[in-house]
């Protein structure tokens, strides 16, 4: 019989003994691959529904926005010669009640009588859209979201004012195919109007904020490449952001490719964790076979043998723990199905992705080979005497140099398809090179703390010297509790002081330096009467306003922007038109970094301040040229200088602000903010929307608490995936504790026989564990808080505060874990009978 023949049956034979030892191992495998493969299914679901659905998540084959002003009418003649072509206006207003006691901020979409190209939009009650939003009665109709009804007080027939326009209220809008084409986020419930009808409004004003799209239907096989080819060449200087069908929602694509990065790494991360607790179940497997594992090397068994028979055991194992796992992760998201089409703004098309399940099983097995290879290693090289007193006398050594090859070998498999998976390479890159720090922190910080234990000399209180002694003793569990217990609660103190600093800094800071109100598409004849009507009102006060137009970079040093970016992580910068300005005077709440800010009777060749966010997108500074299209035309600019601002005042300030002399002449409207007291807003809305109807309002309130709301949901989402961490720490310490348990019962009855009362071997026991959680909880608070300090000092570059209470609060969860862990299984232990352990060991 062949050696592997040999050691396939011996494996079978040792495995028919059942799982017992094995529970940890295959709950942190489960729980590790369940999360890839659930996440990586989500996103594959979601993915697929972006393509099989893209023409209606699109609204057309192919679509052409830009602001400011419809198409032309050749552009719109030569479209509509291409396809069927349907015309929409975006843009935000205020929606006020009849009376105009109540107002709201809304998304106001205007459609024509050809929109939807594709999908369908659905009502509440059912009807016809067109025939819901025609004029009857004198009255032009109106769709809304649910929300807005609550917000102003209304119900359907009632009247709902727009601008210099009254609508009807005909329905609730329930579904609206395109919604997502141009992101998820939003400032307001959503209202729609026949595109006829926006004249009325007033809102259609020089220099207004207003988004034109044309959406075209091509004729069935159509290469659009091609036509998007030829459109490029008929009008090179339209100025339009050209999308196709097959990138319908870039917005939500992107935040689907980093959620699943950010989701995939969390749960590679509690696969690590887990993996500890892997390694944890292979030593104690092995430590309770020394005696198997002797006679078989005193039987002439060579370590090839030894090393086979339980690397396969271990390779049953991993594939029934990676099986559940796949199982649950597939399962998982076809339950949360339903949950996910109303949370996501897109269709889902979730189910079983091969894909997937794939990546999750090769997560899986590598991460089980990594953290077996060692003990198995040793197990093959330790002396057939050495076994026999392994427990009490450790024989210690390194495995031979191919199994640590082989170690390193699958380390590096792991990194690299974390990191060649990932869509963000820098990121992943990133999170493995920290992985490895932190491993090789907590590994050093465990050894120090036995160390330290061992230093600490012989205490006069027996239950002190006991607890020190089993903290540095051989087979102790103070590397894995440190290890993985403190990754767990690593993540929630990171968390919890960002969060905490976040909230200090949106609570304390903004409210006190912020303005109440933003004043938006402020025509230039409406400019002063606003100002002096605003000021003159009683408890405003900071009055502030700057020109306001929209561009987008079109080229940097003479190359086309997309082709100069060197920085992706500032890639916003292309994402759509920016907000411009210019100004003589620098900027309240700015500083220079790079260059000087130029003289106020400055008149020369065009002159641009950028921030140093657009520096650092391009990688350039005073002296680089920039193409900016402002309505149509590309203004070709000079960097004069590079400004650091704080946009989290909320104070006005852009990112490009041109020199005096070149935009004044632009079509253009104003922006401005004021300060009021909380009771004078009510009237301060009222006042404005009454003369300027036209005039968009943003309660920076209103707009602080729709980003909390979604900072919420986020951090929420956060604290989820740091449970998990720590549920696989947990996990870790639970197989800890019952590795330990054929000692402590040992130690529990040699106690009991020398006089000790159960109360006494109780208090020395849970001592241990109350020294290891207060230890681990210290040095994961050390490592969280340099975490936390470094985002929000490098990463958000805001002001840092030390929080003690997240760190107060996460030692006593760390004590409280490692106390009821040890409790539990010192109470298993104190109840074992005595004479049964004495006469059999």
């Amino acid at each position: 019989m062949t050696n592997l023949a040999l050691a396939f049956r011996l494996a079978r034979r040792e495995l028919r003994g059942g799982l017992k030892g094995f529970r940890i191992f295959l709950a942190c495998l489960t729980l590790g691959v369940a999360a890839i493969a659930a996440v990586n299914s989500v996103s594959g679901g979601v993915l697929s529904g972006l393509q099989a659905d893209g023409r209606a998540i699109l609204g057309g084959d192919v679509a052409l926005r830009q602001i400011y002003a419809p198409p032309t009418d050749e552009q719109r003649s030569w479209l509509e010669q291409a396809g069927r072509l349907s015309q929409s206006v975006d843009m935000r207003a205020m929606a006020r009640s009849a009376d105009d006691q109540r107002s709201t901020l809304v998304e106001l979409k205007a459609v024509d009588g050809v929109y939807p190209l594709y999908g369908s939009v659905a009502l509440a009650p059912e009807g016809d859209l067109h025939t819901a939003l025609a004029n009857r009665d004198g009255r032009w109709g109106a769709l809304v979201e649910d929300g807005l009804l609550d917000r102003l007080g209304l119900k359907t027939g009632d009247t709902l004012r727009l601008g210099e326009g009254e609508f009807a209220v005909r329905g609730v809008l329930t579904r609206e195919p395109d919604r997502a084409s141009n992101g998820a986020f939003s400032l307001g419930p959503r209202v729609m109007i026949g595109l006829p009808s926006l004249e009325g409004t007033g809102l259609l004003q020089p220099g207004s904020i207003v988004y034109w799209t044309a959406k075209l239907a091509l004729p069935p096989g159509t290469d659009v490449a091609a036509w998007q080819k030829a459109l490029a060449a008929r009008f090179p200087d339209a100025g339009w952001r050209v999308r196709d069908f097959t990138n319908a929602s870039p917005q939500i694509e992107r935040f689907i490719d980093r959620m699943t990065l950010f989701l995939t790494l969390v749960g590679l991360t509690a696969l690590l964790v887990g993996g500890v607790g892997v390694g944890n179940a292979v030593r104690s497997h092995l430590d309770s076979r020394a005696r198997t594992i002797a006679t078989l090397k005193c039987l002439g068994a060579p370590g090839d043998l030894v090393f086979q028979v339980y690397l396969l055991q271990i390779l049953a194992l991993s594939g029934l723990g990676i099986l559940l796992g796949l199982l649950l992760g597939a399962v998982a998201p076809l339950g949360l199905g339903s949950l996910l089409d109303q949370v996501l703004p897109v269709p889902t098309r979730i189910g079983v992705y091969p894909g997937a399940l794939v990546l999750a099983a090769l997560y899986g097995l590598l991460t089980a080979l990594t953290f077996s290879l060692w003990p198995l290693g040793r197990a093959r090289e330790v002396p057939a005497a050495a076994q026999f007193r392994d427990v009490v006398a450790p024989a210690g050594g390194r495995p031979r140099a191919v199994y640590l090859a082989a170690m390193a070998l699958t380390v590096a498999a792991l990194a690299g398809l974390a990191v060649a998976t990932a869509h963000n390479k820098m990121f992943a890159g990133w999170f493995v090179g920290g992985s490895i720090a932190t491993f090789i922190a907590f590994r050093v910080a465990a050894w120090l703390v036995v160390r330290g234990a061992a230093a600490a000399g012989r205490p006069r209180r027996p239950g002190m010297r006991l607890a020190l002694a089993n903290l540095h003793r051989p087979g102790n569990p103070t590397g894995a509790v440190v290890l993985s217990l403190g990754l767990g609660l690593t993540v929630l103190v990171a968390i919890a002081l960002i969060e905490g600093n976040f909230s200090r800094r949106v609570n304390e800071t903004i409210p006190k330096d912020a303005p109440s109100f933003f004043f938006v598409d402020i025509q230039p004849d409406q400019f002063e009467p606003l100002k002096q009507m605003v000021s003159a009102l009683p408890g405003t006060s900071g009055f502030e306003a700057v020109p306001s137009l929209r561009g987008r970079i079109e080229t940097v040093n003479g190359q086309p922007a997309e082709k100069a970016l060197v920085n992706p992580e500032q890639s916003w910068v292309l994402s759509g038109d920016r907000g411009i300005t210019y100004s003589a005077k620098l900027p309240e709440h700015s500083e220079i970094v790079a260059g000087s800010w130029w003289p106020e009777d400055y008149k020369g060749k065009p002159l641009i301040s950028i921030h140093q966010n657009v520096a650092s997108a391009f990688g350039i500074g005073p002296g680089a040229t920039m193409g900016i299209n402002v309505l149509g035309r590309t203004i070709e600019a000079t960097v004069g200088n590079v400004r650091a601002a704080d946009f989290s005042t909320l104070a006005i300030n852009f990112a490009l602000v041109f020199a005096p002399g070149t935009l004044e002449r632009a079509p253009q409207t104003w922006i401005a903010t004021v300060r009021s007291t909380p009771a004078a807003e009510p009237e301060v809305q009222r006042s404005v929307l009454q003369r300027f109807p036209n005039v968009t309002l943003v309660r920076v309130k209103d707009a602080l608490d729709t980003v909390g709301t979604m900072l919420g949901h986020i951090g929420t989402a956060v604290r989820i995936t740091a449970g998990i961490t720590l549920a696989a720490g947990t996990l870790v310490l639970a197989g800890a504790v019952a590795a330990g348990h054929r000692r402590r019962v040992y130690d529990a009855v040699v106690l009991k026989v020398l006089g000790a009362t159960r109360a006494d071997v109780l208090k020395a026991f849970l001592l241990e564990y109350g020294l290891l959680g207060i230890l681990t909880a210290a040095i994961a608070g050390v490592i969280g808080t340099i975490t936390a300090w470094a985002v929000m000092t490098f990463l958000m570059r805001w002001e840092w505060t030390f929080l003690p209470s997240a760190v107060l609060t996460t030692a006593l969860l760390s004590t409280a874990i490692t106390l009821a862990f040890g409790f539990l299984g010192t109470w298993r232990a104190l109840g074992q009978p005595s004479a049964p352990l004495l006469r059999n060991d």
